[in-house]
């Protein structure tokens, strides 16, 4: 295992170097490849190993998601998980983790990021933040129940359909609901959330550690609000949100009016908020602009996205590995790798709705 000795040069920084720093990393290898990752190749971790003789390590870098999510049904990844998080970390407290494994765990569970969303409602009401209403639905009750359950909650149609489990390539399965009878189409568990009419834009709001940037993204397009007959309409979210998108879903009218652009000062003051209740310092945002009151509304959150249009990305990242070394080096104890080891619990009271 080789020691890190980087340096990144921009047109706006002298650069990045650190020596004398062991640095471990594990992403898949599609990860790696598609953020142009491969200067870590030779930081690699491998979990099918002993991770012993592989470290020690003064930081680790990883997108355990993949592992986590499998575990739950595969031996042998809950095997390489408990190898990683059993073994080795508890016996080596001093290496840092980026991001903490429980606050990241939190983020694979929609029922969770629903709940930290809708606390955004008071926290961030000055800053006229807010999330749209939603619905845990945790099994197929019969659809009446489900019905009540949407109307109790307040939530509007059209509705949006999510999977509960947020990773992987089947968490981006969605779909588009129009009418209480289109409810016998979803497939619990999942969440349903009002749709928010945002003119077709998306933005993602992409934060490591104390810098982030916000990349605009095409988006669904608007569609009247209220109950009506038309057919629940299934998308994948990944393929209409991307940059080339031309899907028929993205289509705007052209009369339409343009959402104004978030603020950037109201953006700041969402991403110090979750930082600050996540834990974490490598994730996304993807946030819209209500096209009716203007106000910046949050949809979702991602664990250690795909930063895709992010300038300086590569040197961001290693001045926040610098920056957490040094911290954790002076404090000379055991920090996480996000901004606050505060985090938000699963039993955290909330105004989003639950069905059982």
């Amino acid at each position: 295992m080789d020691r890190l000795s980087v340096r990144v040069c921009g047109p706006s920084a002298a650069g990045v170097r650190m020596s004398e720093r062991r640095v471990g990393c594990w992403l898949s290898d599609k990860k790696r490849r598609r953020m142009n990752l491969d200067a870590f190749i030779r930081f690699c971790i491998d979990l099918t190993q002993p991770l012993g003789p592989q470290g020690p390590f003064d930081i680790i870098l990883h997108k355990l998601s993949d592992v986590i999510v499998e575990a739950e049904h595969d031996s042998q990844s809950q095997q390489l998980l408990d190898n990683f998080q059993v073994i080795y970390v508890s016996a080596h407290p001093d290496t840092v983790l980026l991001d903490p494994l429980p606050a990241m765990s939190k983020l694979l569970d929609r029922f969770v990021s629903c709940r930290i969303m809708s606390q955004l409602n008071s926290s961030l009401r000055d800053w006229r933040i807010c999330s749209p209403p939603c619905l845990e639905v945790h099994s197929g009750s019969d659809l009446s129940s489900i019905q009540q359950a949407v109307m109790r909650q307040g939530l509007i149609f059209p509705l949006i359909c999510k999977t509960r489990v947020a990773h992987g390539s089947y968490s981006h399965e969605m779909c588009l609901l129009f009418s209480a009878a289109s409810l016998a189409d979803i497939h619990p568990p999942c969440v349903l959330q009002s749709f928010v009419n945002h003119g077709a834009v998306l933005y993602k709001v992409f934060v490591v550690g104390d810098k982030h940037c916000c990349v605009e993204r095409p988006s669904i397009k608007n569609f009247p609000s209220g109950p009506c007959d038309r057919k629940t309409i299934f998308f994948n979210s990944q393929k209409v949100s991307k940059p080339e998108s031309n899907s028929n879903l993205t289509s705007v009218d052209e009369h339409m009016v343009d959402p104004p652009s978030p603020s950037s000062d109201a953006v700041a003051a969402l991403v110090k908020e979750l930082r600050a209740q996540l834990g974490m310092a490598l994730f996304g945002v993807d946030v819209i602009v209500n096209i009716g009151t203007h106000a910046l509304t949050v949809i979702d959150i991602n664990i250690f996205p795909g930063y895709e249009g992010m300038p300086q990305f590569f040197s961001s990242l290693l001045s926040h590995i610098q920056s957490v070394l040094d911290k954790h080096a002076a404090a000379g104890s055991h920090t996480t790798g996000g901004s606050s080891e505060e985090t938000v619990g699963t039993d955290t009271q909330s105004e989003h709705g639950e069905m059982k």
